[in-house]
């Protein structure tokens, strides 16, 4: 190679260092942003929703009516206990309709045993297209609940006949692995009392590996010791407290976790409820509503609040952690792809102008940016192209400055919820968020590369998902979410 052509090699290779170097700094002082404006947003919430107002609230005749609406695919592990939890919830009014997806393995069997469960006429106006209902049954034992057994059709079909099932105007959203703390609902449904103009509320999602559960509750919280699953704790506790709460005042939050959302019944009927045709219908769901909001001029809001806690199993192992993480991304492919019009575009508002281009910008595109850079900087740096300064900077900038984010969210959660009690838990969470960085986010990236390929593909399914138990060492069973 001439040395000309070096000359320019050169150039051209630090240019794009540089310039994906500007990227991270970017992203990253973004994600301070959200930080900044989350942080007066979280202790306000973590004083309004003490104890006397949420008993108030109880018996208050303003609060909604909530149908919980709970998909169910193979989850025989963990059905009877977050079923229970769910039916035990401090919540004046609500019913919860369980929809079994097609069960193969004995989640059938082990509802109508716990549940005492008997077959009932059906008596539910069809507005959607779903997969053909089985049959429908009630509980000797528990009133509020409803079981509806179906063929198998995917979690966004299962949803879709909930919808046509609930028989109230609110519609919680909640997967069968989750648990639901008992004051939780009543937390996510206080911003409908104070503000009309509310189409959806999100709550905050904790894991739920390691800890004590006894009868559908958490009775001691803990932080699995697993590098995978105590990572995934951390990232948890990043995303919710300020990730996504930042967003409120952006005014364009995307994202209302599929696990654990509460929407108002009306507006997810006008838009023909969950779409079957992606892998990730809960952030579909909540791009589709907002450009529907949008264009018919409502000034109904999408809101995130911190107080309300859900539980949620996490993967333990790699193989499952991938096809989990690679789905997401998926997901988040085809949704941008079908609502592309929205990018850029003035008419909608923070969801056009911030939010869309934000997750274009800075989750789309993220892992094939980060990948590229790490694998120049690493290469270059070793051929003598790169300093050994700037490859340093590189690696401060693409992963410490995340560090710190991270040890910001375990700082906002010790001086407010303190959900975590020991010590030793919250040293685990400072000595995760060290690791992170090394060999879970190049794992991640690579799992989230894939969903290109598998993206252009065609592929649609979910993947199986092995499932521990709550309070378990081990899973014998395993679920499968095969895409409608």
């Amino acid at each position: 190679m001439s040395s000309e052509l070096t000359a320019w090699f050169v150039y051209l290779v630090t240019t794009a260092d540089v310039a994906i170097l500007w990227y991270m700094l970017l992203v990253n002082s973004f994600f301070a942003l959200l930080l900044v404006l989350a942080a007066p947003q979280l202790f306000a919430h973590w004083r309004f929703g003490s104890e006397d107002v949420l008993a108030r609230s109880l018996t208050s005749s303003a609060v909604p009516r909530v149908s919980i609406l709970v998909p169910a695919h193979n989850e025989a592990v963990t059905i009877v206990d977050s079923l229970r939890a769910l039916l035990t919830l401090q919540y004046p009014y609500f019913e919860v309709v369980l929809v079994n997806d097609g069960s193969t393995d004995d989640t059938m069997q082990r509802l109508l045993e716990a549940y005492d469960l008997y077959e009932v006429p059906p008596a539910v106006m069809r507005r959607l297209r779903t997969e053909r209902v089985k049959a429908y049954y009630r509980s000797k034992t528990w009133t509020k609940l409803l079981v509806v057994d179906k063929q198998n059709g995917g979690k966004a079909d299962s949803l879709n006949v909930g919808l046509d099932a609930a028989r109230f105007p609110y519609v919680l959203a909640c997967d069968a692995d989750t648990l639901i703390e008992p004051d939780a609902l009543l937390r996510l449904a206080r911003p409908f009392l104070f503000d009309q103009k509310i189409a959806a509320v999100g709550g905050t999602i904790r894991v739920v590996n390691s800890c004590t559960v006894e009868e559908g509750r958490i009775i001691d919280a803990r932080v699995d010791s697993r590098w995978l699953s105590g990572i995934q704790t951390v990232e948890y506790l990043r995303a919710f407290l300020f990730g996504r709460l930042g967003w409120n005042l952006l005014g364009g939050n995307l994202i209302i976790s599929g696990a654990f959302g509460l929407f108002r019944r009306d507006y997810l009927t006008e838009i023909l409820g969950y779409a079957t045709s992606t892998v990730t219908e809960d952030f579909e769901l909540i791009v589709r509503l907002q450009r529907y909001l949008k264009e018919q001029g409502a000034a109904a809001k999408v809101v995130f609040i911190p107080d309300p806690v859900a539980w949620t199993e996490v993967p333990t192992s790699v193989a499952v952690f991938g096809r989990q993480r690679e789905r997401w991304h998926r997901g988040l492919i085809s949704t941008m792809v079908a609502h592309r019009a929205l990018i850029f575009n003035p008419r909608y508002g923070p969801t056009g102008l911030i939010a869309m281009p934000y997750f274009l910008f800075a989750e789309l595109l993220a892992p094939v940016v980060e990948a590229v850079g790490l694998v120049i900087t690493v290469l270059c740096t070793f051929a003598g192209v790169l300093s050994l300064r700037f490859a340093v900077f590189f690696f401060v900038a693409a992963y410490l400055f995340g560090t710190l984010l991270s040890l910001a969210a375990i700082l906002m959660e010790e001086v407010s919820f303190h959900r975590y009690r020991r010590p030793l838990d919250t040293l685990r969470l400072v000595f995760f968020a060290f690791i992170e960085p090394f060999g879970y986010r190049q794992i991640t990236v690579w799992f989230r590369l894939k969903a290109f390929v598998r993206y252009f593909q065609g592929d649609h399914s979910w993947g199986r998902m092995k499932r521990e138990g709550f309070g378990a060492a081990a899973a014998p069973a395993a679920g499968v979410r095969p895409a409608a």
